[in-house]
């Protein structure tokens, strides 16, 4: 029988992939229908810009891909783990990636690109910091890999091989909380522009408190 996945990693996942939603939509709504998150997509572009001359443009892409992997760097230091465990730095990591957030909301007001780098920053941190716990992989900030490995899922099922629940549901929750934040960033953006970007911001930051606080119970 699988292991079964503690309370706290469904819970963090499903608010950090809703967060993740919610930041990529208010990116692509707002700024040059540039996604956040969507780093395949982001590469492309990149090729296509080198490809045509586009010198601008190129370094905008790169620009985003670098910050990306900067915050992912970044939760690397903090962390020092490919592995999702309790007693690692998550606290810290979690309010950096609020500030981050915070921080992103006038420099996108003020159109400066450095905004939306912050938040490429951000989600990268994010992504990086929630990588594996018990053989699970967990992505946050993309769901690609939770659609591949549902399908594959269904596949077997199809062939009549064991069906791995715990990562069936595990990829649904992903994917249904990051449509969520979507549709939320998105009423969110056409309500209050990118000032939108606060509540994630603030979820982001709650979400680390909880998790400081649970480790301090736990001792």
């Amino acid at each position: 029988m699988a292991e079964r996945l503690a309370t706290w990693v469904w819970v963090g996942a499903a608010a950090l992939a809703f967060v993740a939603g919610m930041v990529n939509v208010v990116g692509y709504l707002g700024f040059e229908h540039q996604a956040i998150t969507h780093l395949t997509g982001t590469t492309t572009l990149l090729g296509a810009a080198l490809a045509q001359g586009q010198g601008g443009a190129a370094l905008q892409l790169a620009g985003m891909v670098l910050a990306f992997v900067a915050g992912a760097a970044l939760s690397g230091l903090l962390i020092q783990d490919s592995v999702l465990r309790l007693g690692r730095r998550y606290g810290v990591a979690l309010t950096l990636e609020a500030l981050l957030l915070a921080a992103a909301v006038p420099l996108f007001q003020r159109g400066q690109f450095s905004g939306p780098l912050l938040a490429a920053g951000a989600i990268g941190l994010q992504n990086a910091m929630a990588t594996t716990y018990s053989g699970a992989v967990v992505r946050t900030s993309h769901v690609s890999g939770m659609f591949t490995d549902l399908g594959i899922m269904i596949g077997h099922a199809l062939r009549g091989l064991p069906l791995a629940r715990r990562r069936l549901w595990l990829c649904l929750v992903i994917i249904s909380a990051f449509l969520a934040g979507s549709g939320a960033g998105a009423f969110a953006f056409a309500n209050a522009g990118y000032a939108a970007l606060y509540l994630p911001a603030l979820l982001t930051g709650v979400t680390g408190v909880a998790y400081a606080l649970r480790r301090r119970r736990e001792g």
